[in-house]
């Protein structure tokens, strides 16, 4: 590959973790073609962008951004497939249902919420990773909880205190 051909590749990397919240790092191989078409249509279905990149590449890429991805570079190891997305435990879900089946993808690690997460038993933790819709959906039922409350305690009151006053009124 010419050095041209590299710093294309690299700059697109950078642009795809620029443009991409979080990202996971898996080992794929062993899986043949069939598996890995597979794998490609679950990661399209829920809108993860996967690539297989050369590990120095990616190292190239990860040190001309801003910030410090050296955790991840002991995972740049093997063959390594690129999991983008912008809802954090997505890749997570992803993997953990493939790999039921095919005991592969491997999660390697994961930069998530700008937190790095090592190894394949964190793949449990970023499964279980709220997304900011999930958390926001938390926040409103939370907060519209009291509200129903009362109307329901107010509307069965209302109901109570109506057949009082009718069973008076019948006296």
């Amino acid at each position: 590959m010419k050095k041209e051909e590299k710093g294309i590749i690299i700059s697109q990397l950078k642009e795809a973790i620029s443009e991409y919240s979080h990202f996971y790092l898996t080992e794929t191989s062993g899986l043949n073609a069939e598996q890995t078409s597979d794998l490609r249509r679950a990661c399209f279905k829920a809108d993860v962008k996967m690539v297989v990149v050369k590990n120095k590449l990616m190292k190239h890429a990860l040190e001309s951004l801003e910030g410090d991805f050296t955790p991840l570079f002991d995972s740049l190891k093997d063959n390594t497939a690129i999991m983008f997305c912008n809802t954090g435990n997505t890749p997570a879900k992803v993997i953990k249902e493939f790999a039921k089946k095919n005991k592969k993808p491997v999660l390697k690690s994961a930069y998530v919420e700008e937190s790095f997460y090592l190894g394949e038993d964190q793949l449990e933790t970023l499964c279980n990773i709220k997304s900011k819709n999930e958390l926001i959906g938390d926040v409103i039922g939370l907060l519209q909880s009291p509200a129903k409350n009362v109307i329901s305690a107010l509307q069965s009151s209302a109901s109570t205190i109506h057949g009082l006053l009718q069973t008076l009124s019948e006296r």
